[in-house]
C-alpha cells in the first residue's frame, strides 16, 4: 500500500474512535429526558435521566450541575449544585435499582435576577451554559452538557 492510502485509513480510524468516545459521554448522562425547566414561579429546575448502565450497585454517586454562564449563575445565586450522597444541598441518595429508573428532578431554584425566557433558552440551548457530571468517590464517571429547555410561562 502506498503512504497516501495508509494515511487515509489511519485518519478514518482515528475519526471513528474519537466520535465513538464523544457519543458515549453524552449518552451516559442525559438523553431526550434531560432539560432545564423554567417554572411559572420564575424558578429553574434541572431534570434528567441517568443511563443506569454506567452505574454500579456498590457505589454511591453525586450529580453535580455546573453553571458556566456568568449571567445565569448570578441569577441563580451560585455556579454549582450538588445532588446526592451525603450532600445536604437538595440531595438524596441515587439508587441504582430504582423501579422508576434513574430520573432526577432537582428542587426548583428561584431566579434572583430577572432574565427573559428567550435569553435563558439561548444560554442553555446554544451556549452550553449548564453541564451535568456524575461523580463517585474517586472520579467523574460521566459528563455532558444539558441543552434542552422548556418553560411553563
Amino acid at each position: 500500500m502506498n503512504k497516501k492510502t495508509i494515511s487515509l485509513m489511519l485518519t478514518a480510524l482515528l475519526a471513528l474512535l474519537l466520535s465513538g468516545c464523544m457519543q458515549g459521554t453524552q449518552n451516559s448522562i442525559v438523553n431526550s429526558h434531560a432539560e432545564a425547566l423554567l417554572t411559572k414561579n420564575n424558578e429553574l429546575q434541572f431534570r434528567f435521566k441517568i443511563n443506569d448502565k454506567i452505574l454500579s450497585e456498590e457505589e454511591l454517586y453525586k450529580v453535580k450541575v455546573t453553571i458556566h454562564n456568568e449571567k445565569l449563575a448570578a441569577a441563580l445565586g451560585t455556579d454549582e449544585f450538588v445532588y446526592g450522597e451525603d450532600t445536604i444541598i437538595n440531595g438524596e441518595y441515587i439508587e441504582v435499582n430504582n423501579e422508576k429508573g434513574n430520573y432526577i428532578f432537582m428542587n426548583p431554584i428561584p431566579l434572583t435576577q430577572d432574565l427573559h425566557v428567550f435569553e435563558i433558552e439561548k444560554m442553555i440551548v446554544n451556549e452550553d451554559a449548564v453541564s451535568v457530571e456524575i461523580i463517585n468517590e474517586d472520579e467523574v464517571v460521566a459528563r455532558a452538557f444539558l441543552n434542552n429547555f422548556s418553560s411553563q410561562l
